[in-house]
């Protein structure tokens, strides 16, 4: 690409400087610049990046595109527009070759949900033979191929980067997470969605968010940006499903578990081992367990259904899908003897009171009459401090027995935290506390019963814990197996955190 290439695109109010012939690689990270690179300043949430461009010019960028231009030009070429946040998407896959109208791109917001719908859809594609690609809160993956995610939705160049990758690699289809925070930051703009699902609006990120109102306007701008030919796929039980749709010129399909006017959904059996449904006439079964997970399948099938395929062809291969990791995800000796008899132990990555709710009530209602729910959560630091109580008056409302630790505490104190946790709790509950989240899951599974139910939530999928800004290896899964070892009188073959 040239500068005058780079200029046409951006449609400057003003220049100024040197111009290159030939720009190099779009950076927003002012210490990633290199020579010859484009530095795009935006104004952050956080930090304003027009007060790194001295240090981008300084690291070899060619080209600066800002909104302000500064006191002193010097030898760097200088871009001025009306709103570079706005640009850095468009631009990003500008300089990729547009990868995305090269792929069906379908997007997965709402509050809970997302990971496990986008998972399935991803799965269902694998399945049906179609070349997708997953982007999400647990992982990316280029066809088949895994690597680690650290952000639900990344920004908007290394996204561009990763579907120019998915591209050259065959890839047809892309299943995306879309965050409420990328949908205001505006990262995914200049993504054509084909398909686009909301699940559910719950209370979380009202420490980013004004309220719940602005919170669902940032999700809505995920419907608001579809297209005529494309197609929206809305949750009607949950109260913000028709707001979601509201402004969209999209194609709609609500589909309901309770409401007969939209397309009818029906729960035919739930029990441990999975779950049966009815939508729109056509019988699915999934190895899933819950009826929030009953609405996670429906969406699923619904939007695999919207992008073209038929409904018997979905059913045929989703009792194959098993969602995404962490998502209740039992957890067992790798190498257990069949003779031994163990708690059930799930992982589950429930961290709002929405979540928390549908997976506790959901293991209560599956439960034996012999069996007792143990529950271990915590809550998070530097995030929205209101779920705290309400996520210990849930738990004391469907767990018989309630362990309260730490989660990622960044940069708060943990004891501090759970002091505003134990707030939610009735006066005459008494949960126990340890603070550790290592010593809360080994101690409890060596006190639970042969029948109990150990539900470690909050952490789900993630293989980190994050203190005071750095994050440590810790693996809810691997501490549980360490647990069940120790507990069966075998010695452990691997250090855990």
């Amino acid at each position: 690409m040239t500068t005058e290439q780079l200029l046409k695109f951006c449609n400057p109010i003003k220049v100024a400087g040197q111009k290159p012939e030939t720009p190099g690689a779009l950076r927003l990270d002012s210490r990633a610049v290199r020579n010859n690179d484009i530095f795009i300043a935006i104004h952050g949430t956080n930090r304003d990046g027009h007060n790194f461009i001295e240090q981008a010019v300084k690291n070899g960028a060619s080209v600066v595109i800002c909104e302000q231009m500064p006191d002193e030009i010097g030898r760097s070429f200088f871009i001025q527009v009306e709103n570079s946040r706005a640009l850095t998407g468009p631009l990003a896959q500008f300089l990729q070759g547009n990868p995305a109208r090269d792929l069906t791109v379908i997007g997965i917001t709402g509050t809970n949900g997302k990971t496990t719908v986008a998972t399935l859809v991803w799965q269902i594609l694998q399945e049906l033979s179609v070349n997708a690609s997953l982007l999400g809160t647990v992982e990316k993956r280029v066809n088949k191929k895994m690597a680690e995610s650290r952000l639900t939705t990344s920004d908007p160049i290394e996204i561009a980067s990763d579907m120019r990758e998915m591209v050259d690699a065959g890839s047809t289809h892309l299943v995306m997470e879309v965050s409420s925070h990328a949908l205001h930051q505006q990262r995914v703009n200049g993504i054509p969605f084909k398909a686009a699902a909301f699940t559910n609006l719950s209370l979380d990120h009202l420490d980013y968010h004004t309220n719940m109102d602005d919170y669902a306007s940032a999700k809505q701008m995920l419907f608001n940006g579809l297209e005529p030919e494309s197609c929206a796929v809305i949750n009607a039980d949950d109260s913000y499903g028709k707001f979601m749709a509201s402004s969209t010129a999209a194609e709609t399909l609500f589909f309901s578990f309770k409401n007969r006017e939209s397309i009818s959904c029906n729960i035919i059996e739930l029990n441990q081992n999975g779950l049966t449904i009815e939508v729109d006439g056509t019988k699915l079964e999934s190895p899933l367990i819950g009826k929030f997970n009953a609405y996670n399948v429906a969406e699923a099938f619904l939007l695999c259904r919207c992008i073209g395929f038929e409904p018997q062809e979905i059913a045929s291969v989703i009792r194959n899908c098993t969602g995404a990791s962490g998502r209740l995800e039992r957890v067992q000796e790798i190498d257990k003897d069949e003779k031994t008899r163990n708690p059930l132990i799930l992982v589950d990555y429930a961290h709002t009171p929405d979540a928390l709710e549908n997976v506790t009530s959901t293991v209560r209602d599956t439960k034996r009459a012999d069996q007792d729910l143990i529950l271990i959560f915590g809550c998070g630091g530097d995030r929205d401090k209101s779920k705290r109580p309400l996520m210990a008056e849930i738990s004391e409302k469907y767990a018989d027995r309630v362990v309260v630790t730490t989660d990622n505490p960044r940069t708060e104190n943990p004891e501090e935290i759970i002091q505003d946790v134990l707030t939610g709790f009735s006066a005459g509950f008494n949960p126990e506390i340890i603070i550790s989240r290592k010593d809360a899951i080994l101690q409890t599974i060596q006190s639970a019963s042969d029948d109990d139910i150990v539900l470690i939530a909050g952490k789900g999928h993630e293989t980190y814990q994050e203190v005071n800004g750095e994050r440590f290896h810790f693996d809810d899964r691997e501490i549980a197996r360490a647990a069940l070892k120790k507990r069966n009188g075998k010695p452990e073959t691997t250090e855990v955190a």
